[in-house]
């Protein structure tokens, strides 16, 4: 969810409970003026269900919002680690390979989806330049090209994921 939907939400929540309790009130004063029982009068026992139902629902409401709250913020955590711990294993491959600090950066930009043209463009290399760090990376990665590269990094993820409950 986005920080303006809960509020949007919580002000929804805030509506119902103020008119589940003007419709509370109200269910008690005719039950007042209708004396007792009064529950006898057909009238007053549809608003006194409606009223419930409603409160009911206040209630409901409420709690799946807290809910849903509680696992917007437990999956933004688990991204955080899981994107935390792609950096750390790409960073370690990288080392390991021995790429140069121009390497890394097209390879990052490679793994991020980028083509070649745009990788020179910000770069501001010419398209040449990035063919020829790409072609080092993979050789140094022991890969045939951009599909391998990415599906080496792929494969990493999944098996570093834990096995579905």
């Amino acid at each position: 969810m986005t920080g303006k939907k809960p509020l949007r939400l919580g002000l929804l929540i805030a509506a119902q409970s103020a008119c589940a309790a003007f419709f509370l009130l109200d269910v008690l004063r005719d039950g007042i003026e209708l004396g007792w029982p009064p529950f006898t009068h057909w009238h007053f026992m549809v608003e006194a269900l409606a009223a419930a139902a409603l409160i009911a629902g206040v209630i409901f409401g409420t709690r799946i919002l807290m809910e849903m709250l509680r696992r917007e913020a437990h999956l933004e955590q688990q991204l955080g680690l899981a994107a935390g711990a792609f950096h750390d294993i790409v960073a370690q491959h990288f080392d390991t390979w021995g790429l140069t600090p121009s390497e890394q950066d097209v390879a990052l930009l490679t793994l991020k989806g980028l083509a070649i043209p745009e990788i020179a463009r910000m770069r501001g290399n010419a398209e040449g330049t990035v063919k020829a760090h790409l072609g080092a990376i993979y050789r140094k990665a022991g890969v045939s090209g951009r599909g391998a590269f990415l599906a080496y990094f792929i494969e990493e993820l999944m098996e570093a994921a834990p096995a579905p409950s």
